[in-house]
């Protein structure tokens, strides 16, 4: 086991132990605590590696469009540039009227696909971490957790390294999900959610 946080804004923060686990639970409690990277836990299932790796696979078509307009504005840009002096007026007037107008394309383009990228991508974390947080809930239950928090959200400042529960979390999952394991991909893939977010379709043109 090892300590590792992986950054991912505005998807969960604070994972605890349902109320109704907190019912079920021994009025007297053990003050036995657990941490887990939820981020982490959820990427590294092989159910969690299947699904961004598709994620990424559908916006590649667009991340190749987009980078198609951005060589083409280059190229217009370039060829003002070296026009300067033998271009007429009304040919640089008309070239740069095209250029302003590819560049508020690409623009939106890349602004509607950055957005349907992220939501994509959150939707996906959000489905596989509903799922993996059954499993943490049964889990805590039946070992008599009473807490258990997502270091990778909230500010822990030390824990031992036997209570990090991310590894076992990922070992249950699978073992819960047998299929979706089965059709994972190879071995050392390590697309995460945080990987995926990452991988934006295209930045911002400046």
């Amino acid at each position: 086991m090892r300590n590792r946080v992986i950054n991912m804004t505005g998807v969960l923060g604070l994972l605890l132990i349902p109320a109704l686990a907190w019912a079920q639970a021994p009025a007297a409690a053990s003050g036995k605590v657990g941490v887990i990277s939820l981020q982490e836990a959820v990427g590294s299932t092989a159910e969690g590696k299947k699904a961004f790796e598709e994620l990424q696979k559908k916006y590649e078509p667009r991340r190749q469009d987009l980078q198609r307009q951005q060589q083409e504005i280059a190229a217009l840009q370039d060829q003002l540039q070296r026009g300067q002096v033998t271009l007429s007026d009304e040919e640089r007037i008309r070239l740069n009227r095209e250029l302003e107008d590819k560049q508020k394309i690409l623009k939106r383009a890349t602004e509607d696909a950055n957005a349907d990228f992220q939501a994509d991508n959150q939707d996906t974390f959000r489905r596989l971490a509903q799922k993996m947080g059954r499993l943490i809930t049964e889990y805590a239950q039946q070992n008599g957790f009473d807490l258990i928090v997502d270091h990778s959200q909230l500010p822990v400042y030390y824990w031992a390294p036997q209570i990090d529960l991310t590894d076992e979390m990922i070992k249950r999952y699978d073992t819960a999900n047998p299929a979706a394991a089965a059709a994972a991909p190879p071995a050392g893939s390590t697309t995460t959610p945080a990987a995926a977010a990452a991988a934006k379709p295209a930045d911002q043109p400046k």
